[in-house]
């Protein structure tokens, strides 16, 4: 934390911001002096002057500030809310981290914001795209977003490109070379020309076959420009055409009378939502946050004081089950009339508030499943394979998917006993074929027992043969009678189909320019519709935007209605604290006085000044006992130097006697003073 705020500090007192903070001053500024600062650093990011928050609405901060930092792509380390209620409030772990990370990231957020201002596309509702003359302004401004992206793209690289001032300076001067030697080669050229005979006129036209090729390279610029033109404005077509058949689909059937009740109905449901249901909620929300704030405000509870708490609440609740007791023995015949009544009512309410939970919830799961859509879309159009599929093509494709399936598992049937019955079949012909063969074997031992073997089998040869020409004279002769039956009946159709069709020939020329006329009064009856048809449809945008101007300013009214009502509710429990306050101080029972904020504050302080005069009294004691301190200090630091002093010594003596010991010749050498 000490690291932070030293690195804020140290950031904020360079240029542009000039500031004079430190560790402690910084520390100690309020909320909306922190909120000021950063909305300077936010200022000097973006590029714009600085200017004093108090001039601001306070909504209008805070909804620019978020819109800043999602422009900047911040991630705080919080729920949404929770996050919205901080920087409202400006509290400093919030402050802190955003301050750091901006600072950290400034040339690149300064980029960022730079950009943002460019590529950050305006968010246009759809209904107003029906204009032809703002979606072609919309076209233009997409296509300028676009040159604007590439332009910048190119100045970026243009930037990070290597290029030093010597390869400049060569290029100018191989460039002025080569201009010099233009210039000789022109004079030359002059002086070859000046003997030639016409040689102006051929210069003119030398001229303005250059200009023509100037021309030419212009024209196909422009001819490309065209073509690129044509291509957007045939995606604008497709668009268009889409969008109309959509419309269609979704009026298919309808008049301009349902039309109207449809919009009525959507009317009267917004404006249950913006007059009953989001106000209850607000007020709901409200309630809930002054009582959080009231437990948040007030001291740590103790046992003693819980166990009052429940006493009082038991003491309401004895009191409210006396008096719906009376309530319910003193009730009145029309009263209980009521009753009914107001049980349907609120029974009724209660499903109009369900209704209405279940259409938010219904419109938010549509539109996310538009956003979804809209993105699904958009990666096939960039994959180039996208053919949006309709609803009612969805539907016949369902329906005969259906059919499929159902022919597929009759089939299926039929092919499983079709399956069976061969296998029985096999089965059978299996056993005949057994049977067969020892027939067969009897049989041959038979024809060997009486010396004519193999008869059978010449019989069934001769048999066959004999069958086989048969079938064929058989064919022959229905194949030559089946053709000339043929030829007769394909005759005698022909001729029923002419006398059947020759009296249909007559009715149908005079229908023929019967439906010519009413084919042309279809054309006018349907011009004359698209005619209404746009004109309701103007009447019906025209209603749209008088019921959406309507309702922005419901919505800002409303705003400041419930902006003036939280004020009014401050307001009033700030004039119930200092009541009670004033009842606390001047009431005759110490023990309230006791908890009276002047009391506890006067307390608090009588308990700082003390601890502050016993600070003080130990300061002055250790102010006249320092020098007398210190002069021990020095006798105790002498004396370890003395002991120290002694140790080294007394090693030094413990050394020699053990060498003396070791080496006794030692003392022959040794001078006795």
């Amino acid at each position: 934390m000490s690291e932070q705020l030293k690195f804020i500090v140290d950031e904020l007192n360079k240029p542009p911001f000039n500031g004079s903070y430190n560790l402690i001053s910084f520390d100690v500024l309020q909320p909306l002096q922190l909120i000021q600062i950063l909305n300077d650093v936010f200022a000097d990011i973006d590029g714009k002057p600085k200017y004093d928050i108090r001039e601001e609405n306070p909504d209008q901060l805070v909804v620019r500030m978020l819109n800043s930092l999602r422009v900047l792509r911040y991630n705080p380390q919080m729920d949404a809310m929770a996050f919205r209620q901080c920087l409202i409030a400006g509290e400093k772990p919030v402050i802190y981290p955003i301050l750091q990370w901006l600072f950290q990231k400034m040339p690149d957020l300064k980029k960022r914001a730079y950009l943002a201002k460019f590529l950050v596309k305006l968010d246009i509702p759809r209904e107003h795209l029906l204009d032809e003359a703002v979606q072609e302004t919309y076209n233009q401004y997409e296509m300028l977003v676009e040159q604007f992206t590439e332009l910048h793209k190119e100045g970026e690289r243009l930037k990070n490109t290597p290029c030093s001032t010597a390869e400049i300076r060569k290029d100018i001067e191989q460039m002025e070379e080569e201009k010099e030697m233009l210039s000789k080669r022109i004079d030359r050229l002059k002086k070859k020309v000046e003997g030639v005979t016409g040689h102006e006129r051929m210069l003119d036209i030398a001229k303005k076959l250059r200009v023509e090729k100037e021309r030419e390279k212009k024209i196909s610029s422009q001819k490309l420009e065209q073509r690129n033109h044509l291509m957007h404005s045939e995606t604008k077509y497709q668009r268009l055409l889409t969008q109309s058949k959509e419309l269609r689909l979704n009026t298919m059937g309808s008049t301009p009378e349902g039309l109207l009740e449809k919009l009525e109905k959507d009317v009267k449901v917004h404006v249950y939502l913006c007059k009953d249901k989001l106000p209850k909620e607000i007020e709901s929300k409200k309630r809930a946050i002054v009582d959080l704030q009231k437990v948040a405000n007030e001291p740590a509870f103790s046992n003693n004081d819980l166990e009052e708490v429940h006493r009082r609440i038991r003491g309401l609740n004895g009191e409210v089950n006396g008096l719906v007791e009376k309530r319910m023995m003193s009730a009145d015949p029309i009263d209980d009339k009521l009753t009914l009544f107001r049980q349907q009512a609120s029974m009724i309410a209660k499903k109009k508030e369900n209704r209405a939970d279940t259409l938010s919830e219904l419109r938010s799961q549509l539109a996310e499943k538009e956003g979804e859509l809209k993105e699904k879309r958009s990666e096939a159009s960039d994959l180039g394979e996208y053919a949006a599929v309709r609803e009612l093509d969805f539907k016949e494709y369902v329906r005969k998917l259906r059919g499929k399936s159902t022919k597929y598992k009759g089939k299926k049937a039929e092919v499983g006993e079709l399956k069976a019955e061969v296998g029985v079949l096999a089965r059978s012909e299996e056993i005949l074929r057994e049977r067969f063969a020892g027939v067969k074997a009897k049989l041959d031992q038979l024809e060997t027992r009486h010396g004519v073997a193999g008869f059978h089998d010449a019989q069934e040869e001769v048999e066959k043969v004999s069958a086989m020409k048969a079938d064929l004279d058989q064919r022959k002769s229905e194949t030559l009678e089946e053709i000339s039956e043929m030829v007769k009946e394909l005759n005698r159709k022909i001729g029923e189909k002419k006398e059947t069709l020759a009296p249909l020939i007559k009715e149908l020329r005079p229908l023929r320019s019967e439906f010519q006329g009413t084919e042309a009064e279809y054309e006018t009856a349907r011009k004359e519709f698209e005619t209404i048809s746009s004109g309701l449809e103007a009447n019906r945008s025209k209603a749209e935007q008088e019921v959406r101007a309507l309702r922005e300013e419901l919505a800002g009214e409303e705003s400041r209605f419930h902006y003036l009502n939280a004020m009014i509710r401050v307001n009033e429990l700030q004039q119930q604290r200092v009541s009670e306050e004033m009842k606390l101080y001047t009431s005759s029972n110490p023990t309230d006085r006791k908890k009276s904020y002047r009391e506890v504050y006067t307390r608090k302080i009588q308990e700082q000044e003390n601890l502050g005069k016993q600070l003080r009294e130990k300061q002055k004691s250790v102010k006249e006992s320092h020098s007398e301190g210190i002069k021990q200090m020095r006798m105790w630091k002498d004396l370890h130097e003395l002991m120290l002093c002694k140790i080294r010594c007394y090693n030094a003596a413990q050394q020699d006697a053990a060498r003396e010991k070791n080496n006794p010749n030692m003392m022959q050498d040794r001078l006795i003073l």
